[in-house]
């Protein structure tokens, strides 16, 4: 390994990154909470539930028609940029802009003419057509907004990214909050428009001040883009097929139980699993593209998982026992007291994060390896037992049971992930990362019973103990990796 990929790979770079995005995104959630919070009160769960549903068919659209390029364009970037060769470097970029022009056409046109399906599929009451068709300038501002974002995470553009992450989520909260004060239930749409925006222009604007804005429609410019669609298509599929199954849980919370269940469901997934992009967030911004630059090292590749994997469980480890200890108070507090009945749900969906900090730096492995077709299979073989665990429990058990579905999911996608890298490339766990996550299981679970089967102070005791635990192990461990 070249001393320059050392350094970028050592435990330091890896807490570094982890540290500077995780702050980043520790200032976006708290300005998220402020956006929540005003608009829980505003909307009521009901509100809620209804921009969760649109959200989520925005998502879902935007990933089956982006083509994959926000991500599988990074790899090729980066290798060019590592090159050095800054005029094949610029003709990329425009040949990535020109693509992204495609896929924000393409969504456009998707939201024109899947409005009616997708309003039978999340709706049992009224005609929701014309919300569903006014989000197609969200869908296509979000494709060109990926395509800006891939050119800035191949080419290192590490402090540019953390604030634009700043400026967007401020500028969120300026213009979301005094819409839905002004006009409730009716700035839904516009408001997920103007947050499309909002992450649109400023990472249009950076990345232009490094390289001028072109695109190319020639046959020849357009055919270079071939390997990035192809690799990319794979990509969709899959974050199609999650999304699709996102939606489905809320359209089914809808149709089974009410537009009420979903804003719950909403609140508790996004406190959890959301919230958790604290740790997760450097991941595609820094680590995604060091392994790819690696990737035909099978050595170096089970280097940098692993030393991914147990910075990401040390910071997870606290934080998730504190998540856990705190529901009860976090939810009222953030939300409103109509959420508290989702606090049990939302502390057993806690428990998904153990093993989410541990698959989501090995999925990785595929795509930095150019492996779309593996990925793709692996993560949509995931999202089918998701949305079938989500729909056994959503009809017999309702909101209750979704949360031990998606752990249930969770841990059956990290054994079938570890058991495959190791059979074909050879990459697996070192000692440290499995003991990091049973050490994270034992503290968790003992955590979750104290919630559980305790009550008044005990319970809070025990939790906050564990929290302590957790804090002084991780503590000790990184400080440690800070020095290697």
């Amino acid at each position: 390994m070249s001393e320059e990929n050392n350094k970028s790979n050592s435990y330091r770079h890896v807490l570094k990154y982890t540290s500077v995005f995780g702050g980043a995104q520790g200032l976006n959630i708290l300005i998220g909470l402020v956006r929540n919070k005003c608009v829980a009160i505003i909307l009521g769960p009901s509100g809620m539930g209804l921009m969760s549903l649109l959200n989520t068919a925005s998502t879902f659209i935007s990933q089956a028609t982006n083509l994959g390029i926000s991500f599988s364009a990074i790899r090729r970037i980066s290798e060019i940029y590592d090159s050095g060769d800054s005029k094949s470097l610029l003709d990329y970029i425009s040949v990535i802009r020109t693509w992204s022009a495609v896929a924000a056409a393409l969504g456009a046109l998707a939201c024109l003419c899947l409005g009616p399906l997708l309003d039978m599929l999340s709706f049992s009451w009224g005609n929701h057509v014309h919300h569903f068709v006014l989000l197609t300038p969200a869908v296509a501002m979000t494709a060109l907004a990926g395509g800006e974002l891939a050119i800035l995470k191949g080419t290192r553009r590490l402090k540019e990214l953390v604030g634009l992450q700043i400026v967007s989520a401020v500028l969120s909260l300026l213009l979301a909050v005094p819409l839905f004060w002004l006009f409730n239930y009716k700035a839904i749409v516009p408001v997920i428009s103007l947050m499309a925006l909002v992450n649109f222009l400023p990472a249009l604007y950076v990345s232009m001040l490094h390289y001028p804005y072109h695109t190319r429609w020639s046959r020849e410019s357009l055919a270079k883009g071939i390997p990035i669609v192809k690799m990319g298509v794979a990509f969709t599929v899959a974050a199609a097929v999650a999304s699709g199954g996102d939606m489905l849980v809320r359209a089914l919370l809808s149709q089974y139980v009410g537009l009420d269940a979903v804003g719950l469901f909403n609140a508790a997934y996004m406190i959890t699993i959301t919230y958790s992009g604290l740790v997760f967030s450097s991941m595609e911004n820094d680590y995604f593209p060091r392994l790819s630059a690696v990737n035909t090292d099978n050595g170096l590749v089970a280097e940098v998982v692993n030393r991914q994997v147990e910075v990401t469980l040390l910071l997870m480890s606290p934080l998730l026992c504190l998540l856990i200890t705190t529901l009860p108070i976090a939810i009222p507090l953030l939300f409103s007291g109509e959420f508290l009945p989702v606090v049990p749900m939302a502390q057993t969906l806690s428990l998904a994060l153990c093993f989410k900090a541990v698959t989501l730096p090995m999925a990785y492995v595929n795509l930095a390896k150019g492996h779309s077709r593996a990925y793709m299979l692996l993560e949509c073989g995931y999202s089918v037992l998701f949305m079938a665990g989500t729909y056994i429990s959503v009809v017999w058990y309702g909101l209750d049971g979704i949360g031990w579905a998606i752990v249930i999911v969770h841990a059956i996608e990290t054994l079938a992930l570890y058991v495959y890298l190791r059979r074909r490339f050879g990459v697996s766990l070192s000692a440290q990362s499995l003991w990091g996550m049973a050490t994270i299981l034992l503290l968790a679970a003992v955590t979750f019973l104290s919630c559980r089967l305790a009550e008044g102070w005990l319970s809070w005791a025990i939790g906050l103990a564990m929290s302590a635990v957790a804090f002084l192990l991780s503590f000790r461990s990184l400080r440690n990796k800070r020095k290697a």
